[in-house]
């Protein structure tokens, strides 16, 4: 429903931007190298898909389960592991595009608008006939709050059970991806039809991984590069090796001597993997738990001066979602009252009509009724000239008579007479 205040007063008139970003997959299995575990739950994830018609149609199961009828995996596992990547893997395999949820258009500051923005992402795969995705879906899968005390909360756990409700009843394909599926809301683990955990690779994968991050014809290897060699010493996931690559790339470009004589070096991607671990450690420093070297060492009068200030920014919070709340409704209201107005003219104008109808009515009747009564009092008057005219003829013909028998003067004394009579 369109909110014309708050849109002036906001300037939220600007056109609402795209909640999924529309892929067309380009990646394959081929692409893929995934632990022997994994790739036989993503064949019988494929599997599932591709016999959905047989089991819930041919087979009549759609007519014993009115929801749940669509398919909705999880893939859960450390990054880097090749969640993304299976799911484009899978849209490929479907010839569907991939739709890929935007997190940052869905979150709205306005209660409410965020649960539609989760149905209407629902809405478009539908329309679409595409697999929806949802990456680092535990930002919105989380669990829900079991004491609401704020508006945040509230408004999270009714996204929450918008997307249940959504999931429940959505016939295509969803994908979730995580890295934390414990974070998941329990009530999401019966609605997904099948959870696969992607492992870290072993060795044997490792291998096979840097070799598919390089072209087979383009890129130039030297001799003495040996993929088995950093799969054996370097445990990680695709992801990091996939950095690795690119970083070593990056430093044979820098070698001496002209481009066409270039070649990446076993220790071009040596040094790219160390410096791709040397990152990971700096990202897992924190002031609260140390980088792992020694014990940190916190001054307590920080950390309660820290502590002081979180307490303090939580009760602000508390104070501003209170205040915004009492805005919002009072905005709802004028709004409502504003939405009244053309109803309230309309019963003006409606009343105004009537009263023009009474006034036109009225005035007919009086002229009316004034007619005939002028016509009644022309009727009576008219009889009474006709009653005069009358008797004046009869004393008229007595004139006219009595001056033939007496003649002369007698007979302009009577007709003198007869003229008096008439005054």
């Amino acid at each position: 429903m369109p909110k014309p205040l708050r849109d002036f007063l906001f300037g939220t008139t600007t056109p609402k931007k795209e909640l999924t970003d529309a892929l067309t997959p380009h990646r394959s299995f081929a692409d893929v190298i995934l632990p022997a575990t994994t790739r036989r739950a993503i064949d019988n994830a494929l599997t599932q898909i591709k016999k959905s018609d047989l089991i819930f149609h041919t087979w009549g199961l759609a007519e014993r389960h009115e929801s749940g009828l669509g398919l909705a995996f999880n893939f859960a596992g450390p990054p880097g592991t090749g969640k993304t990547i299976c799911a484009e893997a899978i849209a490929f395999e479907l010839g569907k595009r991939l739709l890929v949820v935007r997190y940052a258009e869905m979150e709205s500051l306005w209660a409410g608008e965020s649960g539609k923005n989760v149905a209407a992402v629902f809405r478009t795969a539908r329309e679409t006939d595409a697999v929806l995705f949802f990456d680092e879906a535990d930002a919105i899968a989380s669990r829900r709050f079991q004491s609401v005390t704020q508006g945040y909360q509230r408004e999270a756990n009714a996204v929450v059970n918008v997307l249940l409700k959504e999931l429940e009843e959505f016939d295509g394909v969803v994908i979730f991806a995580t890295n934390l599926a414990s974070n998941f809301d329990p009530a999401f683990e019966r609605r997904i039809r099948t959870h696969i955990l992607f492992d870290m690779p072993d060795e044997e994968a490792r291998a096979k991984i840097w070799q598919v991050q390089l072209h087979a014809r383009k890129t130039p290897l030297a001799p003495d590069v040996d993929f088995n060699d950093l799969a054996r010493k370097y445990v990680v996931a695709g992801g990091d090796i996939k950095n690795a690559v690119l970083k070593a790339a990056q430093m044979a470009t820098t070698e001496p001597g002209p481009d066409a004589e270039k070649k990446i070096h076993q220790r071009h991607f040596v040094a790219g993997i160390e410096d791709v671990l040397s990152s990971k450690k700096v990202m897992e420093q924190s002031i609260f738990e140390g980088d792992g070297s020694s014990a940190p060492q916190l001054d307590p009068g920080m950390m309660a001066g820290i502590s002081q200030a979180f307490d303090q920014l939580a009760q602000n919070d508390r104070s501003m979602g209170e205040d915004l709340r009492t805005f919002i409704e009072k905005t709802n209201v004028l709004e409502a009252q504003l939405a009244q107005f053309p109803q309230i003219l309309n019963h003006f104008d409606e009343a105004q009509r009537v009263a023009r109808e009474g006034l036109k009515s009225e005035i007919i009747a009086q002229l009316t009724s004034f007619h005939t009564q002028s016509q009644t009092d022309f009727a009576r008057l008219d009889e009474q000239l006709r009653a005069e005219n009358h008797t004046l003829g009869k004393r008229a013909t007595m004139a006219i008579a009595l001056g033939a028998s007496l003649g002369g003067v007698a007979l302009a004394t009577a007709i003198g007479a007869i003229l008096l009579a008439l005054r």
